[in-house]
């Protein structure tokens, strides 16, 4: 599954562009400051729209080559603050055979850098703001985890992600390449403290060649 589009809502998106320029090296290519920041990180496009004190805050991953990931986790940690996840700041998922790390952005946003080997996607160019492969993780949070999962299975024809056991609380949906992730209202966004809320998120992905839509 590709992620395609991403439209996340920001209370104040003249910070948010100051972050991604400033810690990610991302520009915008397309703004209107009272209305929406458009980004493209690699073959996704994310889009945050004004909103006015919601406070949202979501979980998303970005993907980058298997070779540039500690590249990448030195470019990030030099502009800010890796969140520890116990006594180290890279996670290593040996079921899903990935490492990752995760900060916040200037919305608190539970942001994550991924690698994940299978792909074999590899970068012979040195780490710069075009290494960025996509958004491979969306998270979406729901009171009902197991029917919005049979729901997008049914409809959309997104299988269970074959390397996550299908839990009560949390379902990923999708493959190696892109995963929706659904999370139990309340149920804490790892490796955090803070409880998933539901907010407004759009969705486009691409699954077996037809384009899937979500909005929420």
């Amino acid at each position: 599954m590709d992620i395609i589009e991403v439209e996340l809502l920001s209370d104040n998106l003249a910070e948010t562009e100051k972050f991604y320029r400033n810690v990610l090296g991302l520009a915008p290519y397309y703004k209107d400051d009272t209305a929406f920041l458009f980004f493209k990180i690699g073959g996704t496009e994310l889009i945050f729209k004004k909103s006015d004190n919601v406070k949202p805050v979501y979980h998303f991953a970005i993907e980058v080559p298997n070779n540039r990931f500690f590249d990448a986790h030195n470019y990030i940690k030099q502009r800010t603050k890796i969140i520890m996840a116990g006594d180290d700041e890279i996670v290593n998922f040996a079921n899903w055979d990935a490492k990752s790390f995760y900060f916040y952005d200037n919305n608190g946003n539970i942001a994550e850098v991924i690698t994940r080997y299978p792909t074999r996607n590899y970068d012979p160019e040195p780490f710069n703001n075009k290494t960025y492969i996509s958004i491979s993780e969306i998270g979406l949070v729901t009171g009902e985890v197991a029917v919005l999962a049979d729901t997008l299975m049914k409809e959309e024809g997104v299988p269970i992600f074959k390397r996550q056991p299908r839990r009560d609380d949390f379902v990923a949906l999708g493959n190696d390449e892109g995963l929706i992730l659904l999370s139990e209202r309340g149920r804490n966004w790892y490796p955090t403290s803070i409880a998933a809320q539901r907010f407004p998120v759009r969705v486009m992905f691409m699954q077996d060649g037809n384009v899937g839509h979500i909005a929420r």
